[in-house]
């Protein structure tokens, strides 16, 4: 077994297909394939089982997985660690944020650090929380932007901001010309939520159940974009983050009262933090200060 197997390994049970695990591996599909036929000799086991369409992870392939996931990830941080100390602020740098954050918080800001630190090479991928705490346990991420409290071993948290929530209602809303919302206030509209998976999405029903129940879900989608077109054509209502304001046009927007949300970042607990990362924090907490952030 060598890290190469190993790689090739994960790369198979992501893609779930050999030939796609090859093209995104760079390798031919024979190559791939007589990899993993040598991995699954010296185990003993066959780690795929083979469909019509596609593979999937036999048992052992499952076990072998959670540790092939851990090995590379080792890996991939040490490669960065021995970068990091033969450098000055530079190198790659793989940053995760959610849908939710990374348009209003980072997008517009994020050419000021590229400016600031031009030897970064800094990678930028918008994912669900689920998955970017994957990328951070495998290496594929160093720094992921989330929404707190996230309880997952092996990573340390740091809160950035809190951020109200804004009830958005279409124009002529009657309550449009509220100063503030009681959340019960919204128990009888028609509700415009993200998709399942969004931590955002959570943020809202919980909200909800502290007031009522769980609203009547007439549309759901994974952007606020669709969210904010239908609020401003009357089709129902929503809550927004505070961050994302400045783009629902069409839009009336209420504070709801005591409701907020909690933005930090995640990184996998270790000693030692390249330059860069701690460049990159020092630079998000400085988008966290009041009045720091685009309106």
């Amino acid at each position: 077994m060598d890290l190469r197997q190993l790689r090739y390994f994960l790369a198979v049970a992501r893609a779930r297909s050999f030939s796609r695990a090859a093209e995104q591996e760079g390798v031919s599909q024979p190559t791939l394939s007589e990899q993993i036929r040598k991995l699954e000799h010296s185990l003993g086991v066959p780690l795929f089982e083979r469909l019509a369409r596609g593979v999937r992870l036999t048992p052992p392939g499952e076990r072998l997985l959670a540790h092939a996931q851990v090995v590379l990830g080792e890996v991939a941080a040490a490669r960065r660690t021995i970068e990091a100390l033969r450098t000055r602020i530079a190198g790659r740098l793989a940053v995760g944020a959610i849908p939710t954050v990374l348009p209003y918080l980072l997008a517009p800001r994020v050419e000021e650090f590229r400016r600031r630190y031009p030897e970064v090479e800094l990678r930028l991928i918008e994912d669900i929380t689920a998955r970017l705490i994957a990328g951070l346990r495998t290496g594929d991420l160093d720094l992921a932007i989330v929404s707190l409290p996230l309880r997952e071993p092996g990573l340390i948290c740091a809160e950035l901001l809190r951020e109200p929530l804004l009830a958005a209602l279409p124009a002529g809303h009657p309550l449009a010309a509220e100063r503030e919302l009681d959340p019960r206030a919204l128990r009888r509209e028609r509700w415009l939520l993200l998709r399942d998976g969004h931590c955002f999405r959570k943020e809202v029903l919980a909200l909800c159940r502290r007031s009522f129940r769980d609203p009547a879900s007439l549309f759901e989608t994974d952007q606020f974009a669709s969210i904010i077109a239908l609020v401003a054509a009357g089709f129902g209502v929503s809550i927004l983050p505070a961050m994302a304001a400045a783009q629902a046009r069409g839009c009336c927007l209420v504070p709801v009262r005591g409701a907020q949300r909690r933005i930090g970042y995640a990184r996998l607990d270790r000693a030692f933090i390249p330059p860069a990362q701690q460049a990159f924090t020092a630079w998000l907490k400085t988008l966290a200060r009041p009045g720091a952030a685009p309106p």
